[in-house]
């Protein structure tokens, strides 16, 4: 994208560009305070070198001109002249009207159900290993649909942690590096039994919540135990249009989850079931039945009211049409976006076994991978 024009405007407190077809203003104090110059930014990592307090408050445009697609800047009372390239400024354009309703998703989210989903995404172990092309597939299919299967991994324990590894970190905790997942007799957690688990995301009660999940399968030979995901987007797309005052008190209201499984452990935290930005987007959801604490931070007058927003939710989730549900054999993984999709568990037979492993990471790390894996141009 080029700059064809550029005026001054406002008395010098911004520029008027024409970036393509389309004008947009921008602020001198905006432009100077993100200029990519080496005195501003260093050339070596991007971070900037000034704070906004060696920025004169009285900034102004003394002038601007359009060369060679550049935008070229005057400021005063620096008397310093910086360029800026036509594509950043493209990208970082603010001068626009956006009216979003709340619960709004970026483009690159794709919500989905059991029927709107055609096949579960998927790639192999040895290729995600040996191709980045591969890795980045994977990995843009967690961000598009908030998890993704790999088939062929290594059955050896802790393989799951290296799978973390392709893009990040394991984000440990007081289950460990890694947990087991299998039938324990007096289990401190109800996952390590043979029940079924209702959908669910993974610990609510920490403050922050681990951003991803990695549940990977060593043995199953046991009837049952299919593994389930529901898209806790999708769900809250289905309740505002159905329930908007539902809607409105579980993102409006604080949830309060808490662990105390372990002796020593004490795990408590503060979050709305459904949580959005400052501008209304939907960030992320919170739903686990076995830590749900009581809630204390809705008014007298609307608990009911927030109670049945509850429930519905709940049967939203529960509602066979939202489920994609697979079994997993040996070899086999599935990583989920905590913050985004709930899993959930079938119960399986007593006979057999059923042998899974878990582990933590982040979305930054995975989100910093991928993008570095587009920078180089390996994903089109």
């Amino acid at each position: 994208m080029q700059v064809s024009e550029a005026k001054v405007i406002d008395g010098g407190a911004a520029v008027e560009v024409s970036l393509g077809a389309e004008r947009h203003r921008f602020h001198a104090l905006w432009l100077r305070d993100n200029a990519r110059d080496e005195k501003t930014r260093s050339p070596g990592n991007g971070q900037r070198l000034i704070t906004i307090l060696d920025i004169p408050a009285e900034t102004k445009i003394a002038e601007a001109r359009a060369l060679g697609g550049t935008l070229s800047l005057r400021f005063e009372p620096e008397g310093r002249s910086i360029d800026f390239d036509g594509s950043w400024l493209a990208r970082h354009t603010y001068d626009r009207q956006q009216v979003r309703a709340p619960g709004w998703t970026g483009k690159g989210i794709e919500r989905w159900d059991g029927r709107l989903l055609n096949s579960v995404p998927s790639e192999g172990w040895a290729d995600v290993t040996h191709d980045r092309r591969a890795l980045g597939r994977w990995l843009a299919a967690v961000r598009r649909y908030g998890f993704a299967v790999m088939t062929g991994t290594p059955t050896e324990p802790g393989t799951l942690c290296k799978v973390a590894e392709l893009f990040g970190y394991v984000r440990e905790t007081n289950y460990g590096r890694w947990f087991e997942v299998r039938a324990e007799v007096n289990p401190n957690n109800l996952a390590y039994t043979n029940l079924g688990l209702q959908a669910h995301t993974d610990n609510p009660y920490r403050d922050p919540v681990p951003t991803l999940q990695i549940l990977a399968c060593l043995e199953n030979s046991v009837e049952g135990g299919d593994s389930i995901v529901v898209d806790g987007f999708k769900v809250v797309e289905r309740l505002k249009a159905e329930n908007p005052r539902g809607f409105e008190l579980l993102s409006g209201h604080a949830a309060r989850f808490a662990y105390e499984g372990s002796a020593g452990v004490r795990l408590r935290a503060k979050r709305p079931m459904i949580e959005l930005g400052p501008d209304g987007e939907l960030i992320a959801i919170r739903f686990n039945n076995r830590s749900l604490a009581a809630a204390t931070d809705v008014p007298y007058e609307d608990m009911a009211d927030y109670y049945a927003a509850y429930r519905r939710f709940a049967e939203l989730i529960e509602d066979p049409v939202m489920e994609v549900s697979f079994k997993l054999k040996p070899g086999e993984l599935f990583i989920v976006d905590n913050t985004r999709v709930l899993h959930a568990r079938k119960s399986f037979s007593g006979t057999g076994k059923r042998w899974l492993q878990g582990c933590y990471a982040d979305k930054d790390g995975l989100y910093s991978t991928l993008a570095a894996i587009e920078e180089e141009g390996l994903l089109q």
